[in-house]
């Protein structure tokens, strides 16, 4: 495990053209390229996505990894879910729109879109992800504070070799009525020591326009998650 590790840490030294705009989002970027596994979380506006697709566009670019697999949990299911044409991984689609927005902006569309008919970009819906390993690929699971314990462990179990994966969500912004399977890792993670560092954006750390860190204060100080 620990030449694993080292290897890992060797591959990922790679420059990855990101400028942090940030402390914290550097030492975001500092726990990609040292660890398997990260652990990000914070408000709107932060950069926790636009990172985690930038560093993942990269390491594909850069052929460090072969595939790079998008999911999201707890996508409206049942009547709603099943008005949209198409295969699941299309009805999915609208759910993952930031993350492809910034792949875009980083691999061109046309990459993009092939890299979507090839499956080199891989949209996985919790629906069809039970007995799936994720091999070589970097793997980014969005809106996590969303998934339930029993998601969070199936889709942790699917993560095979040379894999890296970045759990992205805001613990305040669970639609879930049970214990949010993002809190539970924190948990679990904390309590047996695992390597799995945890990089927690704050209201100071938002970048995405004044207006955003004006709506985003003052609906915290009103108490609206």
């Amino acid at each position: 495990m620990a030449k694993r590790r080292e290897k890992f840490a060797e591959e990922r030294t790679m420059t990855t053209h990101i400028q942090p705009l940030t402390p914290k989002q550097g030492e975001y970027l500092d726990a990609l390229k040292s660890s398997e596994q990260v652990i990000v979380l914070g408000p709107a506006g932060t950069g926790k996505t636009y990172i985690a697709g930038s560093y993942g566009a990269s390491q594909l670019r850069t052929g460090r990894v072969s595939k790079l697999v998008i999911t999201r949990p707890n996508v409206p299911g049942g009547r709603s879910l099943g008005f949209f044409p198409g295969t699941m991984e299309e009805k999915i689609a609208p759910w993952v729109v930031p993350i492809l927005d910034v792949l875009r902006q980083r691999l061109g569309g046309g990459v993009v879109d092939n890299g979507l008919r090839s499956g080199a970009i891989e949209i996985v819906p919790f629906e069809v992800m039970r007995g799936r390993t994720f091999d070589n690929a970097f793997v980014i699971l969005d809106e996590a504070q969303n998934t339930t314990p029993a998601e969070i462990k199936m889709f942790l179990t699917r993560l095979g070799k040379d894999t890296q994966v970045v759990l992205n969500g805001d613990i305040s912004q669970s639609d879930l009525r049970e214990t949010s399977g993002l809190a539970k890792v924190i948990g679990i993670a904390k309590r047996h020591m695992l390597p799995l560092p945890i990089v927690e954006f704050s209201l100071d750390d938002i970048v995405r326009s004044d207006l955003c860190a004006m709506w985003v204060r003052a609906f915290h100080q009103e108490g609206v998650n």
